[in-house]
């Protein structure tokens, strides 16, 4: 695949003949196949391709990336001090709990492509909404590796799945992980009951333990019925950004990040996925294990949600155990 050429690689599916692009969602309640990237902080890039077919991810030369190469938007301490403003708000009653991520950035290789990079991760880290999203022209180079479920569509019917706690095994997780798994999964009930039929929404799993490459998560699903006058706008409004990567409340805690967090999240934290509109069909994930390319350099984010049992080294060493096999494997020649 050459470097210019736009395409997207999504749920498996290979989509190439770039027809169009808009930052409307409301598109996406009209005809056509289309990969989309939802910015963390409301940038929105829909683009709609004809040729979309089963095939594998496409493939190129990687240089590797040393992880000497890394910096952070946040030192250890900057870090430490951002979960002690949180718990300070917290024993302030402005809210229950709120996501703090910090940015890793290094420069791009010469020459080197995101397809390249995904061979690497396909080996290292493969994960279920593995996708690459490739418009050139647009600015928008994005390879995610998330293991997290934002949003399912088949017809009216709508499923996300949440993603609160983190542990190298099973045995690691806590009764901090499982409080702010179930205090997300409320904060999800709600955002999908705005634009659900009454008494459609669900969980029919809490708290369940999910293996991944390197650690485990606690993983709840939330299903419901959209209204049959709720559309993608709609949808889209009342949900995002993810409630696993924002806190409770979601508009307080949105309030906080912008406070602490001295660079934007971009692609990650937002969402990454297809939508196929003649079929009534979509698969969005979080955009969480997700390297993108802007003004030259690469970026993955990590995070961890801050409650008031958190502690501040210990959030610290969870956001270096997500950041460790994925900058392990952009170390990685191929």
């Amino acid at each position: 695949m050459r470097s210019t050429e736009p395409f997207a690689w999504l749920g498996g599916r290979l989509a190439t003949g770039l027809l169009e692009v808009t930052s409307d969602v409301s598109a996406l309640d009209g005809a056509g196949w289309w990969a989309v990237v939802l910015g963390f902080e409301g940038d929105v890039t829909c683009a709609r391709f004809s040729d979309v077919r089963r095939a594998a991810p496409p493939t190129a030369p990687w240089p590797g990336v040393p992880l000497t190469a890394w910096s952070s938007s946040l030192s250890q301490q900057e870090y430490v001090d951002a979960v002690e403003r949180i718990r300070e708000g917290i024993a302030a009653g402005d809210y229950y709990q709120v996501n703090v991520c910090r940015v890793l950035s290094a420069r791009l290789p010469a020459g080197a492509q995101l397809t390249g990079l995904s061979g690497v991760l396909a080996r290292r880290n493969p994960a279920p909404y593995a996708g690459l999203v490739s418009l050139p022209t647009y600015d928008i180079e994005v390879l995610s590796a998330s293991p997290e479920l934002y949003l399912r569509r088949t017809g009216r019917a709508v499923e996300s799945g949440p993603i609160k706690g983190t542990a190298a095994t099973a045995a690691g997780l806590t009764d901090k992980d499982r409080a702010e798994n179930v205090m997300i999964v409320d904060l999800v009930r709600n955002d999908l009951g705005v634009v659900a039929e009454p008494g459609s929404v669900e969980v029919p799993a809490l708290c369940a333990v999910e293996e991944h490459p390197g650690l485990v998560h606690l993983v709840s699903t939330v299903r419901a019925t959209l209204r049959a006058d709720a559309g993608w706008a709609d949808l889209i409004a009342a949900s995002f950004p993810p409630g696993s990567v924002t806190g409770a409340p979601k508009s307080s805690a949105l309030t906080a990040i912008a406070a602490l967090e001295p660079v934007p999240r971009g692609p990650y934290c937002g969402a990454v996925g297809w939508v196929d509109a003649d079929a009534g069909t979509a698969e969005l994930a979080v955009g969480i294990r997700t390297f993108w390319v802007a003004q030259g350099d690469l970026h993955l984010g990590v995070g961890a949600g801050i409650t008031w049992g958190s502690d501040g080294p210990a959030e610290w060493a969870e956001t270096e155990l997500k950041a460790h096999r994925l900058l392990a494997a952009a170390g990685e020649r191929s």
